[in-house]
């Protein structure tokens, strides 16, 4: 017996997949859910498709939907009042610290707040003010500051 997929097997699948999006989001399944409801609505017009090309269809709808959606979210991403809201360590960068311990050989260790640091930088004696420049990983780059 032929596989047989009509038009609200589609849209089950699309309003399944939309669902779950609810639940979990991602934005992923949303787009295939989108996909399954546009394939069945060309099988709602066209029912004589065959099976295959409906799978064909939905996985280049899918394809379609998700590389259309990339480009536009890389073009415009999501604008934020406080982009450094979860980035801890880049909220350091321009602060001036006194270090607690000396900086040997390229590297160290400094107190912000409540948490220790590694730090690289020239090296330097504990009471020295210096300067966060950057950050790699969880390492600051430190620089001397002139009083």
């Amino acid at each position: 017996m032929p596989l047989v997929l009509d038009y609200w097997h589609w849209l089950i699948l699309g309003l399944i997949l939309i669902t779950i999006e609810m639940l979990v989001p991602s934005f992923f399944a949303l787009l295939i859910g989108l996909a399954a409801i546009v394939t069945g609505g060309m099988v709602y017009f066209y029912p004589a498709l065959s099976w295959e090309y409906q799978t064909i269809i939905f996985a280049a709808l899918s394809i379609i939907n998700v590389v259309a959606w990339q480009r536009f979210y890389l073009r415009n991403p999501i604008a934020t009042d406080d982009p450094l809201l979860n980035r801890r360590g880049e909220q350091y960068i321009g602060r001036v610290i006194t270090l607690q311990a000396p900086i040997e050989d390229g590297h160290g260790k400094i107190r912000i707040d409540d948490s220790t640091w590694k730090v690289s930088g020239k090296d330097c004696p504990a009471g020295t003010k210096v300067k966060i420049i950057d950050l790699h990983n969880v390492i600051f780059d430190v620089e001397v500051v002139d009083d």
